[in-house]
């Protein structure tokens, strides 16, 4: 006889009885019903992004729960601000940023490769195949297009005719953007800030040495590369100097005052004497911290802390321009870039520990006298900063994004230079390699294999559908004209230019973050399939407190007596 399912206790006596949960208000799915409550859930997230994909996709609008306004067609983005409550939806919200963490670009098209494979697989289960001959299916047909991919790969120099190749690839991630009016400039304002940071021995890019910093007002066109760094500060004082050159920088994280006792104290002060002593020791402070710096040769400082207006006079009169309350981070930028160390003391100051500088100067925007200081000719170039111009804060923010997804398609061009066609050409390439292997398996995952050469066709159908064009019929011609031509480089045109060929174009994208979208997009895939049963708890329904259990029931003898007894039971099973 089969147990009820439930917690065994033993009452006092010796007796063991099991505590049954309350189940009536649990909710679950089980089986295909399961599967498709999954499907449906992530199609609807993959749907939601589908609009935004191409040159010619359309932005979506984000309002947070505070009323902040976001407005991008980044796919990364969107899907991290819409507020997603299931579960499985979450996973391919999780999927998109893994892309974004790892790659940096193809953010959206990883969704919704994710959502037709999906798609595909609801028909496959419908017909009675068991899901998981489906997921094998699809790995096997994952590792087909993989290799498709990558034999279409093209390399490129990519110090050839001035970085040519890595301006290219950077238009075609800033092509589907807002900025893509200016993608030419801002193409070559990311090349020349990764390769400013880049280790090419190491093929490797640290991207905490691009600092992107932003201003409101102005121009898109305004926005430039500035070769050191720029922070949102000015001088302490009004009279300082605005230009320092041949700067000779002491970083610190040492407070400009007279220490204070860590602990709670009272001084008391009975006389003028006892003031005046208390006064001047307090400017013996100053006057030693200022010979201090003096001595060691700064001619400018800056300090990560504020001090008052005491400090700031005594500076000022010792010809010392001051910078105040920088951040850490910034403060540690600094130190890379002028090549200086940052002191957390006085006494630690030395002329090795300074940093230098060719200029630094405080600039001001617009007619609302905002000041920042722009630290230029560092002694050491390898940090830089991007300062993006835009009408208002949206698009600045939305520049910023776009500057990130062009950086990290040149580093992985720096890391990996190969790259494959854009305008879905790579996804008809992958299919009809598919659709070819496929035939040649005798097993019943030649039906799955099928289905994912099919979920492939809704990247070039996407473009189509997004440029305004027939989305079968482009795709139809396009697999035609790579299979007569035999040139697996022939995609679809969405900028209406007239020719086909996307290595003509100079539409393509690195081949690392490709084979990235199709493993990460199957390996989703196959995690939810395997899901047959999805068990939701009571207070995940009704959002009420734990219930305790309500019934004892005892093992091997039925239930019977007062209901008094019973009652005892349930409070013994509660207790224990």
């Amino acid at each position: 006889m089969a147990m009820p399912v439930g917690q065994l206790a033993i009452d006092e006596y010796g007796n063991p009885f099991i505590i049954v949960e309350e189940q009536s208000k649990k909710k679950r799915l089980k089986g295909i019903d399961a599967h498709k409550a999954n499907i449906l859930a992530a199609k609807a997230i993959a749907e939601s992004v589908r609009s935004s994909m191409g040159p010619k996709g359309m932005d979506k609008m984000v309002v947070g729960p505070d009323g902040d306004v976001t407005v991008t067609n980044d796919g990364a983005t969107i899907l991290e601000k819409m507020d997603v409550n299931h579960q499985i939806a979450k996973l391919l919200v999780e999927l998109s940023k893994s892309q974004d963490d790892e790659i940096g670009d193809g953010t959206t098209g990883i969704v919704v490769m994710a959502g037709a494979m999906l798609d595909q697989s609801m028909a496959l289960i419908e017909k009675g195949i068991h899901p998981l001959r489906i997921a094998t299916g699809f790995e096997k047909a994952c590792e087909v297009a993989v290799k498709r991919v990558e034999a279409i790969a093209r390399q490129v120099d990519i110090m050839k005719d001035d970085k040519a190749a890595l301006r290219k690839a950077a238009c075609t991630a800033l092509g589907s953007k807002v900025v893509s009016s200016r993608q030419e400039q801002l193409a070559k304002i990311s090349v020349e800030a990764v390769l400013s940071v880049a280790d090419l021995g190491r093929r490797d890019v640290n991207f905490d040495l691009i600092k992107v910093e932003g201003k409101v007002g102005g121009k898109l066109e305004d926005s430039c590369l500035i070769n050191g760094i720029i922070v949102d500060k000015d001088f302490s004082h009004p009279q300082m100097p605005k230009i320092v050159k041949d700067a000779r920088m002491a970083i610190l994280t040492c407070p400009f005052e007279p220490p204070k006792p860590k602990t709670k104290h009272k001084l008391d002060i009975r006389s003028a004497e006892d003031y005046k002593k208390l006064y001047e020791n307090e400017q013996q402070y100053f006057r030693d911290q200022i010979k201090a710096l003096q001595k060691c040769g700064a001619n400018l400082v800056i300090c990560q802390w504020g001090f008052d207006d005491e400090a700031n006079h005594l500076l000022y009169q010792n010809k010392l321009p001051a910078v105040r309350w920088v951040g850490g981070v910034e403060l540690e930028l600094i130190a890379i870039a002028t090549g200086g160390r940052i002191v957390p003391r006085f006494e630690e100051l030395t002329p090795e520990k300074l940093g230098k500088a060719g200029t630094v100067k405080e600039v001001t925007f617009g007619t609302t006298k905002e000041q920042m200081l722009v630290i230029e000719d560092c002694a050491n170039s390898k940090a830089v900063t991007v300062l993006v111009r835009g009408g208002n804060q949206m698009v600045v923010d939305e520049a910023k994004r776009c500057l990130h997804d062009a950086n990290c398609c040149v580093r992985n061009l720096i890391r990996d230079p190969r790259v494959v066609p854009g305008g879905g050409a790579s996804e008809m390439a992958a299919n009809l390699a598919v659709v070819e292997a496929s035939d040649c398996e005798q097993t019943m995952d030649q039906y799955s294999m099928r289905a994912f050469a099919a979920a492939l066709d809704a990247i070039p159908m996407a473009l189509a559908e997004n440029s305004g064009l027939s989305a079968i019929g482009e795709m139809a011609a396009m697999k035609a004209k790579q299979k007569n031509t035999q040139n697996a480089w022939h995609g679809v045109d969405c900028m209406q230019a007239g020719e086909t060929d996307m290595w003509e174009q100079n539409v393509y994208e690195s081949c690392a973050s490709k084979c990235n979208q199709l493993r990460l997009a199957t390996q989703v895939v196959k995690m939810i399939l395997k899901i047959d049963d999805v068990i939701t708890s009571a207070e995940r329904l009704t959002g009420s407190e734990p219930r305790a259990p309500v019934l004892a029931v005892p093992v091997n003898r039925p239930l019977h007596g007062t209901p008094a007894m019973v009652d005892r039971l349930a409070w013994q099973g509660r207790c224990s």
